[in-house]
């Protein structure tokens, strides 16, 4: 199944009359400093967006010790599916206004649920805008939907299985270099990195324009790190958000991968594991 869709790709299967059956636009606006995109979402999405709450929609704060982005039950997960409107047979694109880093959390969640057909828009909202498609504004509500999330389509990772990983496979910590070497965290309460993991930056997936990089350079980059295919792949970051951005490009690559959704904010809030420090993976 395709994983990116190209803005005029989009804009012929929302054109009146398009031949290619429903789409559905999930428009999931957020990054650390403004978790509510909604206000963003109003002032301009592509026509026919419906929002979506990252925080509230696509995880579970009230689970504990699982991370900063726990992820939500299926039962929750197929409320906010049929409120966004979803029926199964959809073909569903998210978006962002992030080069994918929070709609991964989306496109990956979908899957995970069992939903088939799922695309990231390649180059985001900005990739929209520089091809001048349409914005509307104000807010799309849909009606419900029917669509069911059934987990078990994309392999996890729980805290154990993450930190035995590197013995036998690869494990990719995403997030920025200095954050990985331990040298700054801003957020969870130790600095460092999963012991045994290799350090692959999600910036460096992405070209300035915010698009994933060709699948044969994503490939050349992994198979630096032994992520490649038929391997033991998993990847993390802070939360679980652009975690689920580096699965996307692993498989842009050909390779599959794991998510380990309590990532980093888990582990180190567990005074049990060990922290590794600097460059090389520990």
């Amino acid at each position: 199944m395709p994983i990116l869709i190209t803005v005029d790709e989009l804009a012929s299967r929302l054109a009146p009359g398009a031949p290619d059956g429903r789409t559905v636009v999930l428009d999931v606006r957020w990054t650390l400093a403004q978790p509510d995109g909604s206000g963003a979402y109003r002032n301009g999405h592509i026509p026919g967006a419906v929002y979506v709450d990252l925080d509230t929609e696509l995880a579970d704060h009230d689970v504990v010790g699982a991370g900063r982005h726990p992820l939500p039950s299926e039962a929750s997960l197929t409320t906010a599916m049929r409120r966004w409107g979803l029926h199964d047979g959809d073909t569903v694109v998210v978006v962002d206004d992030l080069g994918n880093q929070s709609a991964a959390r989306a496109w990956w969640l979908l899957r995970h649920a069992g939903f088939g057909d799922v695309r990231l828009l390649d180059g985001a909202l900005g990739a929209w805008r520089a091809a001048g498609h349409p914005l509307e504004t104000g807010e799309v509500v849909p009606e419900p939907g029917d669509a069911t999330a059934r987990y078990g389509g994309m392999p996890v990772l729980d805290i154990d299985g993450a930190g035995a990983l590197p013995d036998h496979g690869v494990l990719l910590d995403v997030r920025a270099a200095e954050r990985y070497r331990g040298e700054v965290e801003p957020i969870d309460p130790r600095a460092g990195h999963i012991p045994g993991a290799r350090s692959a930056p999600t910036a460096t997936t992405l070209d300035a324009d915010g698009r994933f990089l060709p699948a044969e350079v994503l490939r050349a980059q992994y198979a630096e790190l032994g992520a490649v295919p038929g391997a033991d792949v998993a990847a993390y970051c802070g939360s679980g958000v652009t975690g689920a951005h580096a699965v996307a490009a692993l498989a842009i690559a050909g390779v599959d991968a794991a998510l380990f959704p309590g990532s980093w904010s888990q582990w180190s809030n567990d005074a049990s594991r060990p922290a590794a420090t600097g460059g090389e993976p520990g």
